[in-house]
């Protein structure tokens, strides 16, 4: 049964989506450099993660940046693009996973940057890879509702301080095989920034209708991928698998509650090669309608599915059905549909 995880609107729509990268580009070879006196003394090839994983660089922010300056540069730009100004939004939500403190909010510090109004409610929404699609869903919530008229969700991911203590750790004497496999997924991280502006589709008939979507959660697996900021140990294949299960049982339900048969584009979470054909492989959809953005930015978050998305829009027409897939640690699956 369905329960309360299936979610429609009728008045909730996204008036602009952006993408920011990161200056940095760091080609997975550079990693393989970094590893070479581990990877040899434990006969382990190099390429790990161009051959298996399918990534080939991904992106670092400069020393020191803040992940909230990435959000909030995400957000400028939003608003930018969506004509809506600071003093209209109602709502702010802060998505990331990266962190520099447990308190006060990411979310206050984009507040300020951006100069939102002092009735703006404001704050922090953590779910692994899926919470940037859950702030979409509670943003569309409140819009429904009256209690706000736009919404503005913020997300800034950076991997470099987690990647270098890894890297660091793992060009110990002591590091062993095992310790290379359970911190592989900490080298498919990447780095970037989204922001989205939602707001009433009455008001922007023109804009894309948020539809709704459903989500699913099987956190008896809630120990398989398991990280902060000095490091992230993940049982990659374990949570491959259970994570396809979830995914599936939310596909298979939401068939039963929306008519997902003519979609044009497929927007996924982005972790790797395995990931994405494993996934779209065990839901029977079409890879061609999948853009992917992971070969060159990696695994960002909860921001992966806004990037791609930003980074595809070009390519959407007036009238074309999306479904956001994702995945997270935890774990929990969600699908959502656009109508561009």
């Amino acid at each position: 049964m369905s329960g309360n995880t299936v979610y429609r609107f009728d008045n909730a729509a996204i008036l602009s989506v952006t993408a920011v990268d990161a200056p940095e580009i760091v080609p997975s070879s550079r990693f393989d450099e970094i590893l070479a006196p581990t990877l040899d003394r434990l006969g382990v090839r190099p390429g790990m993660l161009q051959q298996l994983a399918g990534i080939e660089e991904r992106r670092w922010w400069p020393e020191g940046m803040e992940y909230t300056d990435a959000a909030a540069q995400a957000g400028a730009a939003a608003l930018a693009e969506a004509g809506i100004g600071p003093e209209r939004i109602g709502l702010l939500i802060d998505s990331s996973v990266s962190r520099s403190r447990l308190e006060p909010s990411s979310a206050v510090s984009v507040h300020h940057a951006l100069d939102l109004p002092s009735t703006c409610l404001n704050f922090d929404l953590s779910n692994a890879c899926l919470g940037f699609v859950n702030g979409m869903q509670l943003a569309a919530m409140m819009i429904e509702s009256g209690q706000i008229d736009y919404a503005l969700i913020v997300d800034g991911e950076g991997s470099r301080l987690v990647q270098e203590r890894t890297l660091a750790r793992l060009n110990s004497e002591d590091a062993s095989v095992d310790d290379l496999f359970s911190d592989f997924a900490t080298l498919t991280l990447g780095s970037g920034a989204a922001g989205m502006v939602m707001g009433p589709l009455d008001r922007h008939p023109d804009a894309h209708r948020f539809v709704g979507g459903i989500g699913r959660a099987a956190t008896e697996h809630h120990q398989l991928c398991v990280g902060d900021m000095e490091r992230m140990v993940t049982d990659s294949k374990g949570l491959l698998l259970a994570g396809l299960d979830v995914a599936e049982a939310a596909w298979k339900d939401a068939q039963t509650e929306f008519d997902w048969d003519d979609v044009q584009h497929y927007v996924m979470h982005q972790v790797s090669t395995v990931h994405c054909e494993a996934m779209l492989g065990r839901l029977g959809l079409d890879p061609a309608k999948a853009p992917l953005t992971f070969p060159t930015r990696g695994n960002i978050g909860p921001a992966a599915i806004p990037i791609t998305l930003a980074m595809h829009q070009d390519q959407i027409a007036a009238g074309d059905r999306i479904i956001l897939l994702g995945m997270g640690s935890g774990i929990n699956a969600a699908a959502a549909e656009i109508v561009w």
